[in-house]
């Protein structure tokens, strides 16, 4: 199979080396591409180095009255092979934001600029503040904003689109409001391939407190970072649970919230929250027993979802959750 289809990327336009393609093997979220007529192209945002395309959400039906600022706009980032609209749609996130009036900004990446359509999170052209596929979701989300009239900004990532996510929250801590990562990585995990497989299987090279100090030293002057809700299966095989732990041993750092959480159990799952000190919860992470690599879905609920490749059914649905976690 692996042979396949580096038969089948050798004629793309761009060609990449093995370790991408194996890269891309690994992080492979196979999806068919989607249309939906609630989405609107994204067009004139500005600089656009990483060449990416997006596609929107209003939070109010165009024949009604200006936005007058007072809703939310979420970014979703997608994972490999994935069209971005398809996942909102399947995972409810759709369905909530018309259901709760909050707009959806949703990027999309290309096979011209990744040989599995993965954003490039390994790259640090990418990922670095104000540069390449960085700069563009930046100036994407700017636009929207503007153009939407929206006060507050999140953003929420599967597989490779959350390693993304971690990176946008770690170079724009005053965009966002708050963040998702699910079965993503720390940011900075890897900046090279080679690095990138390893950090995927095995979590950081780095210490908890080289993770936060590289995130201080961005921005020395930082006080407020964005809560955090981080989301793993305790049985991910693509990309080690070790991540989620040490984005939120991250993470703890740089919020300085109670160094050891509250775990709460539910059926088939764990959460453990970090709390400031006004005791605000700023920091969840969800561990899902027995589940592998994914987003999780409850098709038994209204806006959980529905299952799919890497849209695995499970007790809770991700979405719904977070957008409980950010109370929007």
């Amino acid at each position: 199979m692996l042979n396949l289809e580096i038969a089948e990327m050798s004629n793309k336009k761009n060609s990449l080396t093995l370790p991408l393609l194996l890269l891309g093997w690994i992080f492979s979220i196979q999806s068919a591409q989607a249309t939906d007529t609630h989405y609107t192209p994204l067009t004139d945002f500005g600089d656009n180095p990483g060449e990416l395309t997006g596609f929107y959400l209003p939070a109010t039906d165009t024949s009604n009255t200006s936005p007058t600022g007072d809703f939310s706009l979420v970014v979703l980032l997608h994972g490999c092979i994935q069209d971005g609209v398809e996942l909102a749609n399947k995972s409810g996130l759709t369905s909530l934001a018309i259901a709760n009036k909050f707009a959806v900004l949703v990027p999309q990446q290309s096979y011209d600029n990744n040989v599995k359509a993965c954003f490039n999170w390994f790259a640090s052209q990418d990922t670095q503040i104000d540069s390449g596929e960085m700069l563009s979701i930046k100036n994407m989300i700017l636009a929207t904003q503007e153009k939407l009239g929206a006060k507050h900004v999140y953003v929420i990532g599967l597989s490779a689109g959350g390693a993304m996510a971690s990176a946008a929250i770690v170079n724009y801590p005053n965009l966002f409001q708050s963040g998702a990562v699910i079965a993503g990585l720390p940011y900075p995990c890897a900046d090279n391939l080679i690095k990138a497989i390893s950090c995927m299987k095995q979590g950081p090279a780095q210490s908890v407190e080289e993770l936060a100090q590289f995130a201080k030293a961005i921005h020395p002057k930082q006080t407020r970072w964005p809560s955090l809700s981080i989301w793993t299966g305790d049985s991910d095989n693509v990309v080690s649970a070790n991540n989620a732990k040490m984005l939120a041993s991250q993470w703890q750092v740089l919020t300085q919230s109670n160094a050891k959480p509250t775990v709460t159990n539910g059926s088939g799952y764990s959460v453990s929250r970090w709390k400031d000190n006004q005791n605000n919860t700023v920091i969840e992470l969800v561990t899902i027993n027995s589940f592998g690599h994914g987003i999780a879905v409850n098709p038994d609920i209204k806006h959980g979802g529905e299952q799919s490749d890497f849209l695995l059914k499970a007790p809770i649905s991700s979405i719904n959750e977070v957008i409980k976690f950010w109370g929007i």
